[in-house]
């Protein structure tokens, strides 16, 4: 009884979250993403000649190559949708795979607009249409995340591996790149993270009891659980298998793509370039990197890398924004229209379209918290 009066003290007694929080939350989730995208846009087209580019895309285009790319980038979201069916199966959700697909479309079009909500709005759809747990389903994409975070990780060790000549003949082109050339020789330097990272493992067994110690430990045991679910469900090789088909359509469609224009078809018949294998790997892992960063679809940091990984091979950045961004507007386009193939989809299977957008809503907020 005693308890039960301090509980419902306890809640009387907690106030609300200040306006002030939910504002400023809505400004990094909403706001942000635009003024980087904005930012970093305005960046890349101060360092062009405009006109150039224009002309590049204009009459040295082969249009071909950029629908074949757009055309694989659909079973790159396809073969994605048929990896997280394994997840959802394995607890006991199963959805109409075209729904799955649907929910894949829906995302990436809606990261367009709203960055990160994409997510969170698949996760809402799903769990709404199969009459399951919102938290059951966004905790199914934790494999999912950690799968194409390690497959990024090993792309990078081997885009350092194959490239690594081209990469520090770039570098040492400029004193900054010098000296971080230079600074990764040293032993030193190598023996100081050594040491970082044995001091972080010492502070955290010495402060153990801290209430950060013990979020990083639960943030490190939700990760630990994800890989564990994965290597232990059933289909785990299933799961290996459409992960790799993912990141081939992902290079794939960049790789066709450098066949669009001459100067990036000549990088596929240069020697030393393994047929323009390794020039796309080193643009592909630095793309694929830029992701992290919050923007709009991609746009800004997504170009800025694709043209810094194309500079690396004598690619000037005129011709590097001009293939950047007629690569980005394909791939854009694509999206857009499966967007409307899913607006479509939805419409003829589900009524009540306006209670999924309040749900998607409620459950942002809900996936912050967790």
């Amino acid at each position: 009884m005693t308890k039960d009066l301090n509980n419902r003290d306890i809640r009387k007694t907690a106030s609300p979250e200040p306006a002030w929080k939910k504002w400023l939350g809505m400004a990094i989730r909403y706001v942000l993403p635009v003024a980087l995208t904005v930012l970093l846009v305005v960046y890349m087209f101060k360092k062009v000649n405009f006109s150039e580019m224009l002309d590049l895309i204009k009459h040295g285009v082969d249009y071909w190559w950029i629908l074949l790319a757009m055309g694989i980038s659909v079973f790159s979201h396809v073969f994605r949708a048929a990896r997280w069916r394994l997840q959802l199966s394995a607890l006991g959700i199963k959805p109409p795979f075209m729904a799955l697909c649907c929910s894949i479309f829906g995302c990436y079009a809606l990261n367009l607009v709203f960055p990160r909500l994409g997510e969170v709005w698949r996760c809402t759809y799903v769990a709404s249409s199969q009459k399951a747990s919102f938290t059951s389903v966004l905790g199914s994409m934790i494999g999912d995340r950690l799968a194409d975070t390690l497959m990024v990780l090993l792309l990078l060790l081997l885009c350092l591996i194959v490239a690594a000549p081209a990469l520090e003949a770039f570098l040492t082109r400029y004193p900054v790149g010098q000296g971080i050339v230079d600074l990764l020789s040293q032993v030193w330097f190598w023996a100081t993270i050594v040491a970082g990272v044995l001091a972080c493992v010492l502070l955290l067994r010495i402060f153990r009891d801290s209430k950060i110690v013990g979020k990083i430990k639960e943030m490190a045991l939700s990760l630990w659980k994800g890989f564990s679910v994965v290597a232990r469900m059933k289909g785990r090789w299933k799961f290996l298998f459409y992960t790799l088909c993912i990141w081939g359509c992902y290079y794939f469609q960049l790789y066709v793509a450098f066949y669009a224009f001459d100067f990036t078809r000549a990088l596929c018949h240069g020697e030393g370039m393994a047929f323009g294998l390794t020039p796309c790997l080193v643009a592909f892992v630095l793309s694929s990197i830029s992701m992290a960063i919050p923007s709009n679809g991609g746009l800004g940091p997504w170009n800025l890398a694709i043209m810094f990984g194309l500079a690396v091979y004598g690619v000037s950045d005129a011709e590097g924004t001009a293939f950047s961004m007629l690569q980005w507007s394909g791939q854009t386009v694509m999206l857009i229209i499966l967007g409307i193939y899913t607006m479509a989809y939805i419409s003829m299977n589900r009524k009540g379209k306006g209670s999924l957008a309040k749900e998607t809503v409620k459950d942002a907020e809900k996936a912050d918290s967790l």
